[in-house]
């Protein structure tokens, strides 16, 4: 049995004719940059997502960087975040000026840990930015507890993390959170896409401006600002796939149960969720000393895997010098070492779950 690791091309297959429908009416009305199709995405997704508004943008990179501007992030500022996490996260705060700040993660959840927010804390913290890593949501309650008494801005960046919920409440629970929908997140575009949500007309407004080249209307520059504006075909692909995403998620959490009663007992670091938590398993991440031979075993069985992330922030060459880490960050590292994704999309079957786990069994069978 060959197992790939992300299959595109069965979500594409199921809603083929309604694609080519809204890509097709995008052709004849030539609308091809923002238009109506990204305003009724915008508004359907900022309801799934219980905030006001939603600004709807070219990738999730994009997303980010725009609410830290939003929130007047600049040069000289600090941003609180993790190293454990996709590039970009970093990334998007040294495109604003300020300086990435990087605390260790949680053991149990590989998200941002709150006790070590304190150290990382100085006078030019502005801000928080946890991320909700592999769709599993960080813990929120003690985070904002932090930022608001210290008067910090909290960003939540929710790119794999569509539809997670804490208590109820889906993401991003402090009201501002950035979203990707490259291909093969759980909300996927046919292509680059991003969306930054917020409850806050003001964020909204010139996150939208930005996006614009600054503009506040048209051919009047308030803000220096980027070419990040999404294209209607992403807009229409989004559309038509909203209505399913709660349906691919119950697929995920279905896989996710079923992969750790098949997984259970073996020597394994498992998934874990913080209290009244709902993971959406963009990935199925397991921890295991032997990572890499653990992988080749797989791989042998034609069971495709991913790392996220191999490389920490702090340790990759693009960031040497211009990300402080504060404190060790010996978890982060552990982790890069020792995590491994299983194949995880809605459209996985039974009898493929349970083959990645009668292949995980013989993998370390005999082994520590």
């Amino acid at each position: 049995m060959k197992i790939p690791f992300v299959d595109l091309k069965a979500q594409t297959a199921a809603l083929r004719p309604e694609l080519e429908r809204e890509l097709a009416a995008v052709l004849g009305d030539c609308e091809f940059i923002l238009g109506s199709r990204v305003r009724a995405f915008e508004a359907g997704f900022a309801a799934y997502c219980g905030r006001r508004f939603a600004v709807a943008v070219n990738s999730g990179t994009a997303a980010l960087h725009l609410a830290l501007l939003a929130h007047a992030i600049g040069p000289g500022d600090e941003v609180i975040s993790v190293s454990h996490t996709f590039a970009a996260t970093a990334a998007a705060i040294l495109y604003t000026g300020a300086t990435p700040v990087l605390v260790d993660v949680d053991p149990a959840t590989l998200n941002l840990d709150p006790e070590r927010l304190e150290q990382a804390l100085t006078g030019r913290t502005r801000a928080i930015l946890p991320v909700h890593l592999y769709g599993r949501p960080a813990a929120m309650a003690p985070i904002m507890d932090f930022a608001r008494r210290h008067g910090l801005a909290v960003i939540e960046d929710a790119c794999q993390a569509h539809g997670a919920e804490l208590g109820g409440v889906r993401v991003p629970v402090s009201g501002t959170g950035c979203f990707s929908f490259y291909p093969s997140k759980n909300l996927g575009a046919c292509g680059e896409g991003g969306c930054l949500v917020t409850d806050s007309e003001e964020v909204a407004a010139r996150a939208a401006a930005l996006r614009d080249h600054g503009q506040t209307e048209k051919y009047r520059h308030q803000y220096l600002g980027f070419n990040y504006r999404m294209p209607a075909f992403q807009g229409a692909v989004l559309k038509v796939k909203l209505p399913h995403l709660e349906a691919w998620t119950l697929a995920r959490r279905e896989h996710a149960r079923r992969y750790l009663e098949g997984l259970a007992g073996l020597d394994l670091l498992r998934p874990e969720d913080p209290a009244g938590a709902r993971h959406v398993f963009h990935l199925f991440v397991v921890r295991h000393p032997e990572r890499d031979r653990l992988q080749a075993d797989l791989s042998g069985q034609g069971i495709a895997t991913g790392l996220h992330y191999p490389i920490p922030v702090h340790l990759q060459p693009a960031f040497a010098g211009r990300v402080r880490p504060a404190g060790p960050l010996a978890v982060t590292e552990a982790a890069a070492r020792q995590v491994l994704s299983l194949p995880m999309y809605p459209e996985l079957t039974v009898e493929q779950v349970d083959f990645v786990c009668a292949a995980m069994r013989a993998a370390l069978s005999g082994h520590g």
